[in-house]
């Protein structure tokens, strides 16, 4: 996955990086290291520390909302932190590089993932690398696919209070739903 997010990060970093003054041409590869390593420590850190609902949310969807994913944020406040200490760029500077780069290559992830014609990224693979192999033999993509299908009553990409409204105010009354949880 590692090689597979360099090369995402290189085909999106044209002008962010690769053109852009602000970085040295000789430090274009370790700036677009740096977005990668950012972006698979925040995947990394969401799953250790519990929060598997906020990358599956980011992968279940389209991309369309990739932005306001805690693991998105997360990786792009790592990678403007990043290119101030190490690249010596002002506050301004990297926060355009990172707000750009950042969600637009998590979005394109995403839709990789989602494309069953393409296999540069596998989400079995990705959650079995970024969980130290936690979740080797089980099927994330069919779980995924399940807790999106079931839960997900406005089909937006994600379970949330509309979602939760829409399961108790649909066909059946409130005791139908409630039951229909524990079968």
């Amino acid at each position: 996955m590692v090689e597979n997010l360099n090369s995402l990060v290189k085909q999106n970093a044209d002008a962010l990086i690769i053109h852009n003054t602000a970085i040295p041409n000789e430090r274009n590869e370790e700036a677009v290291q740096e977005a990668s390593t950012a972006i698979e420590n925040s995947l990394k850190t969401s799953l250790s520390g519990g929060n598997v609902k906020e990358v599956a949310n980011l992968f279940n969807g389209t991309g369309e909302n990739v932005a306001a994913s805690p693991v998105t944020q997360q990786a792009t406040g790592t990678f403007m932190d990043r290119l101030q200490s190490r690249f010596g760029l002002n506050v301004q500077q990297a926060a355009n590089i990172a707000n750009n780069l950042i969600p637009t290559v998590l979005k394109r992830l995403v839709q990789k993932t989602a494309d069953p014609a393409d296999n540069s990224f596998n989400i079995q693979k990705i959650f079995s690398e970024v969980s130290g192999g936690k979740t080797d033999g089980l099927n994330v993509q069919a779980m995924m696919t399940k807790f999106k299908g079931s839960m997900d009553k406005d089909g937006d990409g994600d379970v949330d209070l509309d979602d939760l409204k829409a399961f108790f105010t649909g066909n059946g009354g409130v005791v139908d739903k409630i039951k229909g949880l524990f079968k």
